[in-house]
């Protein structure tokens, strides 16, 4: 699907800050293990061969290069100490760099960036591998970013992104992502600026300071106690493929969510309405009821749940800045049994319980969003084997801002919810207000899901 043409190794300009270290904190314990975040932008950008080598790459490494010394951590590596009593943490020096391969594919581009079902294999060969693990004496160091570009000669190109999950979340790679397009596209137009005010203008320029949250009510003793205990690898797992699933995209303009809302109102008393009630809310009960209905059969009184996350930044105490680099969110889980949610007012059902789970952790001015947060771990374990489904994503998230200098992007294409039972959601590039789901699914589950997407949808709608 790809040849490679290049490997090269990008780090910050030679007068960057010489060293960075950050504390890993609980918010990003709790993602330590789990499988390397998998995203890809493709771009229709007919250009040749000759000038995507000579132009577009080069480019984009000076730009990349530009880009990490803004985002020092990226370019470094999370230490995992093997000493007793010490904890982890992301460690940037000098000479530290980024993996960066230039490929071609000739495979069918229009194809891959469609909205119809596609298998999940074909994608990876556009998103590259984190290089491995390193162990010296008393540590093991991992590297936390690696990028690829890839050119479809005459057709467009496409940029893969993979970072460690224990270093960042969606909010910070796409404060990246757009941080590096913006310098990239701004040195193409041959604009000449101050680069931490034109990222601080449009709020990509990140915020270390960890002060507030290192060891917060002592949950980065108790969760790195608990990467001790399991021996939980810094290494994330690798893909085996075949996936043996199908990704494809669906659409909701912004009527349609309203109505969705509307729908939702109509059938709530006065009490039930001030329920959280938000475009999250109503499109994740819709793709819940969607895809219980397209599953497997299970009992009518099996437990189903809809865990997400919630963004904590600015609901801590003291609030961070909404640029924090990191991770910074709350588990949440809403919980229905599996005959409520196919039942014929599992929309409403699923709504209500998604926004009571929002209000009770997200809005809980009692004891905080927080509250809870030690008992994380053992609660999430227990839904191993359960039916649960879950979404990866915000409706904040503007995937599609990120112009290079060849235009908007053409397709997003999130492969980090192969895995598993989520959904993504970002902001649709087509209809303002609307919004994208992706979703990953077995062929069957997926034919299933998308007649049911089209005859649920005109339901509501009509009702």
């Amino acid at each position: 699907m790809a040849t490679v043409l290049e490997h090269s190794k990008v780090s910050p300009p030679p007068d960057s800050m010489p060293e960075l270290l950050l504390p890993i904190v609980f918010f990003d314990m709790v993602w330590y293990d789990f499988a390397a975040n998998q995203s890809i932008l493709f771009f229709e950008f007919p250009c040749s061969k000759s000038h995507f080598l000579d132009t577009i790459f080069p480019n984009l490494k000076i730009s990349l290069s530009i880009t990490l010394a803004q985002f020092l951590p990226l370019a470094g590596n999370i230490i995992h100490p093997l000493t007793p009593g010490n904890k982890p943490l992301i460690r940037y020096e000098s000479g530290d760099s980024v993996s960066f391969l230039v490929s071609e594919s000739t495979a069918d581009f229009n194809h891959l960036i469609g909205n119809h079902p596609r298998v999940c294999d074909e994608f990876y060969a556009f998103a590259p591998q984190l290089p491995p693990a390193k162990r010296t004496g008393d540590s093991i160091s991992c590297p936390v970013l690696a990028l690829q570009v890839t050119l479809f000669p005459g057709n467009g190109i496409c940029i893969g992104f993979t970072t460690h999950h224990a270093v960042a979340d969606a909010s910070t790679v796409v404060s990246f992502i757009q941080a590096w397009a913006l310098i990239n596209r701004s040195r193409c137009d041959g604009a000449d600026y101050d680069i931490r005010a034109r990222l601080t203008q449009f709020n990509c320029l990140p915020f270390y300071d960890r002060k507030t949250v290192t060891n917060l009510n002592g949950l980065d003793s108790l969760y790195w106690d608990l990467i001790v205990k399991f021996s939980c690898p810094v290494e994330p797992p690798p893909v085996k493929l075949p996936i043996n699933k199908l990704r494809a995209t669906f659409v909701l303009k912004k009527d349609e969510i309203q109505k969705l809302k509307n729908f939702v109102l109509a059938k709530c008393s006065s009490e039930e309405a001030l329920v959280h009630l938000s475009s999250f809310t109503v499109i994740c009960a819709f793709v819940w009821v969607c895809s219980a209905k397209s599953a497997a059969p299970g009992r009518d009184d099996e437990p189903e749940y809809f865990c997400f996350v919630a963004d904590c930044r600015g609901r801590l105490k003291p609030p961070l800045p909404a640029n924090y680099f990191g991770n910074c969110v709350a588990l949440v889980k809403a919980e229905l049994k599996h005959g409520e949610v196919k039942g014929a007012d599992g929309f409403v059902m699923a709504a209500k319980a998604i926004g009571q789970a929002i209000k009770e952790n997200v809005y809980n001015e009692e004891n905080g969003i927080l509250y809870g947060a030690e008992n994380w771990a053992e609660e999430y374990d227990k839904l191993i084997g359960k039916r649960q489904y879950g979404v990866a994503g915000s409706p904040r998230f503007d995937f599609y801002a990120a112009n290079y200098g060849w235009g908007k992007p053409k397709k997003f294409e999130p492969l980090f919810i192969d895995s598993g039972e989520s959904l993504s959601l970002c902001k649709s590039r087509e209809f303002e207000g609307g919004l994208e789901i992706g979703l990953s699914k077995p062929m069957l589950q997926m034919d299933a899901f998308s007649t049911l997407f089209r005859e649920v949808l005109s339901d509501l709608l009509l009702q």
